[in-house]
């Protein structure tokens, strides 16, 4: 370990502030830095979630993403501007860390499921003195939301994410009992002629901003249009023992 200061990945949950858990309260409340990820020009939903929980004088440092859904993320100038982008957050949030300072980031769920944080801890992690806070990831918040059982007994649960190609989607539906498909938005007519193909499109249950007071869920083949959030996923449920 070269330095006193200490990294924290703190897990925010889905959405509602209720979700946070004991230990991430207390590491909001006693952190020198807080950091948290967003879209160029936004305040971070991570950051609005911790709202009014964070140490007075802490330091803010928001990371903002030079690209989201602008390039695809096949693209090499993608892949050259969002490395570049986790390097130099490292090497910003290193400074601080340099200087003894405790560092909480912030990552809406769980920090190493799907979170950005994870790029940054690969980065940091065998540097500084590190703990990553577990959070409720959303698949969880929004099949509790929904009152959704989704797996039991011996049921296989595949978490996919929705920019996979069709055809692999297709394939994945059909060797599973359950299924979590995140990363909707653009991708849902995809998804939903998959789910079709595949011969679940019946069972899937379409939830967005699970657990947020402006959240909602609707059985997919009800749904009328493609339009969704960057906060929403389908859930496919495996059990057979419910209403």
């Amino acid at each position: 370990m070269s330095a006193t200061g200490r990294l924290i990945g703190v897990g925010t949950g889905p959405g509602d502030p209720g979700l946070l858990t004991v230990k991430a309260v207390k590491a909001l409340a006693g952190t020198d830095v807080l950091a948290w990820f967003a879209k160029r020009g936004g305040g971070g939903n991570g950051r609005a979630i911790v709202e009014g929980l964070v140490r007075p004088g802490a330091i803010e440092h928001p990371l903002h993403y030079p690209v989201t859904t602008e390039i695809h993320r096949h693209d090499d100038e993608y892949r050259r501007q969002i490395t570049g982008f986790y390097d130099e957050s490292a090497a910003a949030l290193a400074a601080h860390l340099d200087a003894g300072r405790t560092v909480a980031v912030l990552s809406e769920g769980d920090p190493l499921f799907y979170g950005s944080y994870m790029h940054l801890h690969v980065r940091l992690s065998a540097l500084y003195p590190t703990e990553v806070i577990p959070g409720v990831t959303a698949m969880s918040g929004c099949w509790s939301m929904a009152g959704l059982p989704i797996v039991q007994g011996d049921d296989v649960l595949s978490v996919l994410p929705g920019t996979m190609e069709e055809g692999e989607l297709v394939r994945r539906l059909a060797d599973t009992e359950a299924a979590v498909i995140m990363k909707v938005g653009r991708n849902l007519p995809k998804i939903r002629r998959a789910l079709h193909e595949a011969g679940r499109l019946a069972d899937a249950v379409y939830v967005e901003r699970g657990t947020m007071a402006n959240g909602g869920m609707v059985a997919l083949a009800e749904k009328a249009d493609d339009a969704a959030p960057y906060f929403s996923l389908i859930l496919v449920p495996g059990w057979k023992g419910r209403a």
